[in-house]
């Protein structure tokens, strides 16, 4: 009866809930709309704009990350048994990649040593790193200060005196909304491709 009442007088049907990453409140959203509009218009306004954009991030780099399952198919003729695989799972042993890039290519990179963490003081020295590399490898931008650093609100990132180092270097910090990944080159673009590649090798992690 109750069924009845809830299909067919009130035409109601039950669903699953839908998973998303986060659960943005309503400024949250607004945030990220008025971000993206920002960098839609800067885009539009200058050609150099992406040329000028150096996006970077941490990510954990596995010794060994087991294949997805279109990466383990085989071609098999039709009498041919199914191929089997014993259940595996990724390596306990692993490390932090710290990379930055740009649109032609890898401008730093570093691993982050065994006993040390991702804290402010950490990301400080990179910081230091990073404006080293950009002096060297790309001259132009770095004399002309016309680089710009994106990366994610992580607390590491944004910590006093992290920012405190950028504004003395004048570096120019593109906005990044929370919970944005589809925002940050480095987890949207990168990252997923470079694991993609990684996945079903074995790495040499423990010298690093």
């Amino acid at each position: 009866m109750c069924h009845e009442i809830l299909t067919e007088n009130l035409g109601m049907h039950r669903i699953s809930s839908k998973f998303v990453p986060r659960l943005l409140t309503d400024d949250q959203k607004q945030n990220r709309v008025d971000v993206s509009q920002e960098l839609l218009d800067r885009a539009n306004d200058g050609d150099n704009f992406l040329k000028n954009i150096i996006t970077g991030d941490e990510t954990w780099v596995y010794g060994y990350d087991v294949e997805t399952e279109v990466q383990s198919s085989q071609w098999v003729s039709k009498t041919s048994p199914r191929p089997k695989k014993s259940c595996q799972l990724r390596s306990h042993v692993k490390v932090m990649l710290t990379v930055f890039f740009y649109s032609e290519g890898v401008v730093h990179y570093e691993f982050l040593r065994q006993g040390r963490t991702v804290n402010k003081e950490y990301y400080l020295e990179v910081m230091q790193r990073l404006c080293e590399a950009v002096r060297k490898k790309r001259p132009d931008a770095w004399r002309e200060n016309r680089w710009m650093l994106q990366h994610d609100k992580a607390p590491s990132h944004s910590s006093f005196l992290v920012r405190d180092f950028l504004a003395k270097h004048a570096t120019t910090v593109l906005p990044q909304p929370p919970y944005s990944p589809d925002l940050a080159p480095a987890d949207f673009f990168l990252f997923p491709k470079l694991k993609s590649t990684l996945k079903g090798c074995r790495l040499n992690l423990l010298k690093q």
